[in-house]
């Protein structure tokens, strides 16, 4: 079964374009010209991924990737902005957003993209301890990440991270002890260039740090090592 991708923008010939190449490429494209219809299709057809315009109609992409974070659906989104437009970037990707690109743009590198994020993401049948225990996983103290399953567990807690938090944790995790650069991790991670756009890596770092610290204030998984970047290492002991 084809992958089925939610194409969400106003601009009929952006649409057009969209669609017809990630057709070409192999998916099943739905589209929305304003964001009420975006989110009404994204919760009725279950898309796996959604390609959002930030400037619509109805309901900006920002509202929409709120409230479907809101509302626990963690599709991932490839969320188009306008170009340079600094602050819109991170906000998106605060508020949930996986990964975003400016426009004007090559509809390959959409394709490049989509499937770069898909790539990512595999779906697991319904959690079982006893086959989670038999995979390979790396533990940090509390903190387990298994990365044939795309899953991680604090205090035994399966956490609900999104595919980009996933990959951060799992090379944070696979680096123990090690400090790594937000240059490096940008590489590492987004796989491409973000042109020194190095606040998408403190971004995530929070939302990591919420998700895994019992105090995001004074965290003892995830440390800032001032003007370098970050190290994931286990907790020093009381």
């Amino acid at each position: 079964m084809n992958k089925k991708v939610l194409v969400v923008d106003d601009e009929q010939s952006i649409v057009t374009l969209l669609q017809y190449n990630l057709q070409q490429a192999g998916y099943d494209v739905l589209t929305a010209e304003d964001g009420e219809l975006g989110m009404e299709l994204a919760i009725s057809e279950k898309p796996d991924l959604i390609v959002l315009d930030l400037m619509l109609p109805k309901m900006d992409g920002i509202e929409v990737c709120k409230q479907l974070r809101q509302q626990k659906i963690e599709v991932p989104i490839l969320m188009l902005t306008a170009k340079d437009d600094e602050f819109d970037k991170v906000l998106g990707l605060e508020l949930g957003a996986d990964d975003y690109m400016t426009k004007p743009f090559s509809p390959r590198e959409v394709v490049a993209r989509v499937k770069a994020i898909l790539r990512r993401i595999q779906t697991q049948p319904e959690y079982d301890v006893s086959q989670a225990e038999s995979q390979d996983y790396i533990q940090i103290a509390e903190l387990k990440i298994y990365p044939d399953r795309y899953e991680a567990f604090a205090d035994e807690e399966l956490l609900e991270l999104t595919p980009k938090e996933f990959e951060l944790l799992l090379y944070l995790g696979r680096h123990k002890g090690r400090v790594l650069t937000r240059d490096q991790l940008l590489s590492a991670v987004w796989n491409y260039d973000f042109a020194g756009d190095t606040r998408i890596v403190d971004v995530h770092i929070s939302h990591l740090r919420e998700k895994i610290e019992h105090d995001t204030k004074k965290p003892v998984y995830i440390k800032t090592i001032r003007g370098l970047g970050y190290k994931l290492e286990e907790p020093k002991k009381e």
